[in-house]
């Protein structure tokens, strides 16, 4: 009976696991595993009575707000079956992370093979990456994309989102795990390199995230502040060498996010206005802002920024449309309004009062509140959350499943933290 409970923790660690390289290739793999777990463990848990996985306030609120977008779809979007898309089963993310926290209650080797999974993707995609950069292509001839680095992920051109979204969660289980000396010195060299890499993909936010998430970190830490200090100086030495040699990369990284920053005239008016992150970026964020003032409270309904950011009534002067503003917090306020957008500033706001808190433990030299590996997982949950860059789709399901994984080891840590003591 032991080794049959084994072999379903062993089977069912694997396929949690295989999330993580499945992301590489696309959302659909992932997203299927992650929507078939949710609904065998929401089965699982209303069977066996285990309802105090879901008897915590992140989780009831989250839940609040996947009800409130259903009903938003139902009663104000205006394509109500491409606003379900997005609303109808978001819900799955949340049950999915308390998937997670099941599974480490039950089965502490979960971490190892999360971590395992995690150090061999990106010492997978840090050796294809360097490889396309020097050769021209990676090891299955995939081209650059452009001139930018995309390794597996071809014209998605995504790598860097990847690396750099999923480093806090590498690095929160490499904090907790056991570890020989050569083991320190494999992950240092890792950690430069992925570092570099993030830089060569020519991928700004992924970059801006990376070095927040690990000043973030770095500050609030115990353990292991100075190695991972150290790394960063030493990749941000090699960026400095390479961005000499490399004018294209060099203009990406520190001369275009600048270039259209300032004012930019109205040949109509003949005024000037200010540019939110580049030219592009201001006008969907404009368009955006439009469909805000037009309904405040409610929004537009979930999914629907695609389809009425092409009225007139909302464009901006160059008419300019796309799937999402790419600003999470813009988006919200477009399409469910203050309500939907106020969920996501209050996650916001808990990082930042949890990160007040350590920081003020630790001028005072009194007991820190979190630890190393929870600061670690809250960097995770910080460069989801952050408001002032451009960011993807909120309702995308590839990025749905990056920012869910620390939640889930977050609220585990959290929970058994507070019933040992």
């Amino acid at each position: 009976m032991n080794n049959t409970k084994y072999s379903n923790f062993y089977f069912i660690n694997l396929v949690v696991s295989s999330i993580i390289p499945f992301l590489i290739w696309g959302p659909f793999l992932p997203d299927l595993i992650v929507s078939v777990l949710a609904l065998w463990f929401l089965f699982y848990s209303f069977k066996n009575k285990k309802f105090y996985f879901f008897k915590n306030k992140p989780l009831i609120i989250f839940f609040i707000f996947c009800i409130y977008c259903i009903l938003v779809s139902i009663f104000i979007a205006k394509n109500k079956l491409l606003s379900f898309e997005s609303s109808l089963f978001y819900f799955r993310i949340g049950i999915f992370s308390c998937f997670v926290w099941y599974l480490i209650e039950r089965d502490k080797s979960f971490l190892s093979y999360i971590y395992y999974v995690l150090v061999i993707c990106f010492t997978s995609l840090v050796i294809d990456g360097y490889v396309q950069y020097f050769v021209g292509e990676n090891i299955f001839g995939l081209k650059l994309y452009g001139s930018r680095i995309s390794s597996f992920f071809g014209d998605e051109a995504i790598m860097g989102s990847y690396l750099s979204r999923l480093f806090p969660l590498l690095f929160a289980l490499f904090l907790v795990k056991k570890k020989q000396k050569l083991e320190i010195y494999f992950i240092g060299i890792l950690f430069i390199l992925t570092d570099l890499l993030i830089f060569m993909s020519g991928e700004r936010t992924a970059f801006f995230f990376l070095n927040l998430s690990s000043l973030f970190i770095i500050i609030l830490i115990k353990n292991y502040q100075l190695f991972r200090l150290l790394t960063l100086m030493i990749a941000s030495i090699l960026i400095f060498i390479l961005s000499q040699n490399n004018y294209d990369l060099k203009n990406r990284m520190f001369s275009e996010p600048f270039k259209d920053m300032g004012v930019i005239k109205s040949s109509s008016t003949e005024t000037s206005t200010a540019v939110i992150f580049t030219s592009t970026h201001d006008k969907l964020i404009r368009t955006a802002y439009k469909m805000f003032e037009d309904k405040p409270l409610f929004g537009h309904g979930p999914k629907m920024f695609r389809v009425i950011c092409k009225d007139k009534k909302y464009a901006t002067e160059t008419v300019i449309c796309a799937t999402h503003p790419h600003n999470f917090y813009i988006q919200l306020l477009a399409e469910t309004g203050v309500v939907g957008f106020l969920f996501l500033l209050t996650a916001f706001f808990y990082v930042i009062y949890s990160a007040l808190r350590q920081l003020k433990s630790i001028i005072f030299r009194k007991k820190r509140p979190f630890t190393d590996y929870q600061v670690c997982l809250l960097a995770g949950l910080l460069i989801t959350v952050w408001p002032l860059s451009p960011n993807g789709n909120f309702f995308n399901n590839w990025l749905m499943i990056v920012y869910s994984l620390p939640i889930g080891f977050y609220l585990q840590s959290i929970f058994t933290r507070k019933n040992s003591l």
